[in-house]
């Protein structure tokens, strides 16, 4: 009887927004939004999760645009668009996750670790790194 007045420990755990920070500089937005989005989930909020992909397609596609279609973006040193726009998820999390993301933790709730985040962003990497790889061949070739 005594168990039944203790609350429930969450059996999942969730992206803290400092892990979200390292996953989004390593990886970029989309895996950012992945983990966001898996956060979301977790708590039971799921359009926002669909939000959440939603936007971050839209920050690649203009990220990847103005790299591509801006000539002052080429004066612009390759560590500062990373560092700003892991900033501004963290700062993003931190708002509208922060507050379910300290409960979880003050009931018992775990967090995963920020190796995991450095190894999605590690793959966010390469997935996109091949990607481009592949679409660079295929220009080259003249089939894109």
């Amino acid at each position: 009887m005594e168990n039944d007045l203790l609350p429930a420990q969450p059996v999942y755990k969730l992206y803290s927004d400092r892990a979200i920070y390292i996953g989004t500089f390593l990886g970029g937005p989309l895996v950012g939004g992945y983990m966001a989005a898996e956060n979301f989930k977790q708590i039971g909020e799921s359009e926002k999760a669909r939000s959440t992909w939603l936007i971050s397609i839209a920050v690649f596609i203009v990220i990847l645009a103005a790299a591509f279609l801006l000539p002052a973006m080429k004066q612009v040193p390759n560590y500062l668009i990373p560092i700003i726009y892991a900033a501004i998820a963290r700062l993003l999390v931190k708002k509208y996750q922060g507050e379910s993301i300290n409960e979880h933790i003050q009931s018992g709730g775990l967090t995963f670790t920020t190796w995991r985040a450095v190894w999605i962003g590690l793959v966010g990497t390469a997935v996109f790194l091949t990607v481009a790889v592949i679409f660079a061949l295929l220009a080259d070739k003249g089939l894109y």
